[in-house]
């Protein structure tokens, strides 16, 4: 029999971690057709509710059930790397426990893979319950992506991702302490199927995702996978090297030709301090990529385990 693990992270999920149990078992006349055993790893990612609780009962009803709770709260990145770092499946699936990634595409996923897939990956082709400006700037990073760097990242993708061990070692192999999945399944390749659904809302529960710490995770997501913001800083300096040139010999000209006095110190004021905005704005630019360079070469863990049933 070939062994199928299912990583859920979760945070502060207590109201549906039974529920997506349930859920997934619906599937379980497919899994015993296809001699397929389960594993279900729910990576508890330092929740201060019963998430852990609710799990720890779960695993005295079934006991396909494990936990692995961090000593705080790491991320959904680290949760994902450790979950695929503690799964023993021939196949392994990440899914959110709120039931945005519905179960019941399982069969229809493992099924790709029989035909010669290393991975099915899931998009979303609506944005139906989502606020409309997160929609907008969620596509408008993706369409960014696109130009900017040489890794598949399709509009819409969800985590919800079914693998081979050989796309899952692949991923492992890449420790990086900045992690972004999403660039990561990308990267290492595979014969991927796309697999497109509507959107479907949270069973129960909140999200944990705010615009800010999408827009954050965004950033991550560019300075992991491409190097064009530090091209721009560059050409940025170019060009307004070439422009301060250009205006010199302009006012030295005005003056020998026109006698025109030195004058205009409001538009002088203007254009110090938008340079002054240019020069920061790559400034900060380079202060991203220099950051992440810090926290690697500080080698500190993805994340602590506290506890593992």
């Amino acid at each position: 029999m070939s062994l199928l693990s299912v990583i859920v992270p979760c945070y502060n999920e207590e109201e549906s971690v039974e529920l997506f149990f349930d859920e997934l078992m619906k599937n379980k006349p497919f899994f015993e057709e296809n001699d397929l055993q389960v594993e279900v790893l729910y990576i508890d990612d330092g929740s201060v509710d019963k998430t852990v609780s609710e799990v720890k009962k779960l695993k005295q009803r079934d006991d396909c059930v494990r936990l692995i709770s961090f000593s705080r709260n790491f991320g959904k990145e680290a949760a994902m790397f450790a979950g695929l770092e503690h799964a023993k499946g021939d196949y392994v699936v990440i899914m959110d426990v709120d039931l945005q990634d519905p179960p019941s595409l399982l069969p229809e996923m493992f099924g790709y893979l029989q035909e010669g897939y290393d991975s099915v990956a899931t998009r979303r082709v609506t944005r139906k319950g989502e606020p409309p400006i997160r929609s907008f700037f969620a596509r408008c990073f993706y369409k960014l992506m696109k130009r900017i760097s040489k890794t598949e990242m399709m509009d819409g993708a969800r985590d919800y991702r079914l693998m081979t061990r050989n796309m899952v070692d692949a991923i492992l192999s890449m420790r990086e302490y900045n992690r972004f999945t999403k660039g990561i399944f990308g990267w290492v390749g595979f014969r991927t199927k796309w697999l497109e659904y509507e959107n479907v809302e949270r069973a129960r529960g909140e999200t944990k995702w705010n615009f800010w710490k999408l827009f954050v995770y965004s950033i991550d997501g560019i300075t992991a996978f491409s190097t064009v913001p530090l091209m721009f800083a560059s050409l940025v300096g170019v060009l307004f090297c070439v422009l301060a040139f250009c205006m010199v010999v302009f006012v030295i000209v005005r003056k020998l030709i026109f006698g025109d006095p030195v004058s205009g110190w409001p538009s002088l004021v203007c254009i110090m301090l938008f340079l002054s905005g240019v020069q920061f704005f790559c400034t900060g630019i380079l202060g991203q990529y220099l950051a992440k360079t810090y926290m690697e070469v500080k080698r500190r863990p993805i994340y602590v385990v506290r506890e593992e049933i």
